[in-house]
């Protein structure tokens, strides 16, 4: 799943794309807008930590199936 995080003064969004189901990945944001930070994990095993106070927008993709076959 993609997720693109906006930070508040930055020109540039964050994307990340995470192996999280879609309710975990709202269950972070909200304890992150609670707390201190929006700590997420990738697909690949590396950490985010975006500080609350700084997040703009969290924008969640849909969850996607792998794909099989000439179309993928």
């Amino acid at each position: 799943m993609e997720i693109r995080i906006g930070v508040q003064n930055v020109a540039r969004e964050i994307v990340i794309d995470t192996d999280m189901s879609s309710d975990d990945v709202v269950k972070a944001v909200s304890d992150a807008v609670a707390g201190a930070t929006l700590d997420l994990s990738d697909s690949k095993g590396r950490r985010l930590v975006v500080p609350a106070g700084a997040l703009g927008y969290v924008e969640i993709g849909e969850e996607s199936k792998r794909r099989v076959g000439f179309g993928a």
